[in-house]
């Protein structure tokens, strides 16, 4: 199976939550939202982002969107202006959820418009 980065399949948006972030990921198809709802599970993202993300991590879906989001619960140090993080809003954890390899069926990736 061929390995490709997350950005391949999907678009990502993040925010900051109170003392966490959230991520919604957006799939680029019907065929990679259907393979990252089996794939991308909380665990995985949990382990992705666990240098900066010390909670744990709860998924969301939204069918009509083709999105999941991800709630970090304690990935900014604080929140806001009680953070001494550099990225106090989490606008950063979108691209590094982004940066995600997995191994992607060439199905997916044929189904799917590139970026």
């Amino acid at each position: 199976m061929p390995l490709a980065p997350l950005s391949r399949i999907a678009m990502a948006r993040s925010g900051d939550k109170g003392e966490g972030s959230n991520v919604g990921v957006m799939a680029r198809s019907e065929v990679a939202y259907r393979f990252l709802k089996r794939e991308l599970t909380g665990e995985r993202v949990r382990q992705h982002m666990r240098a900066i993300n010390r909670g744990p991590v709860k998924r969301y879906e939204a069918e009509n969107m083709r999105l999941l989001n991800f709630l970090l619960h304690d990935s900014l140090g604080g929140g806001g202006s009680a953070s001494l993080k550099t990225d106090a809003q989490g606008k950063t954890h979108g691209l590094a959820l982004l940066r995600l390899v997995l191994e992607v069926p060439q199905e997916v990736l044929d189904a799917t418009p590139a970026p």
